[in-house]
């Protein structure tokens, strides 16, 4: 069974009218605050901990921050202490 112009029309106008109500309906919420570096560390911890895929990627990322600022604490207390 095909549908006729009109029945088409009606159906694209219906579609029409649910998308913009969906579009109009959402009211603006303002974007989260920015998370500080202890809270960032606290989510990719996290992630770094399960089974997600690339969690060992993110291991790795926070093993090699930790190293480089062990690093540049070594450097400044010996720039401190000659």
């Amino acid at each position: 069974m095909s549908l006729t112009r009109s029945h088409s029309m009606r159906a694209l106008v219906v579609i029409a009218a649910v998308v913009v109500a969906a579009a109009c309906s959402k009211a603006e919420q303002p974007p989260p605050p920015p998370r500080d570096a202890a809270q960032q560390r606290k989510v990719d911890s996290t992630i770094g901990a399960s089974r997600l895929p690339g969690a060992g990627g993110v291991r790795n990322a926070l093993a090699a921050s930790d190293s480089a600022a062990k690093r540049k604490a070594l450097l400044d207390s010996l720039a401190q202490n000659p």
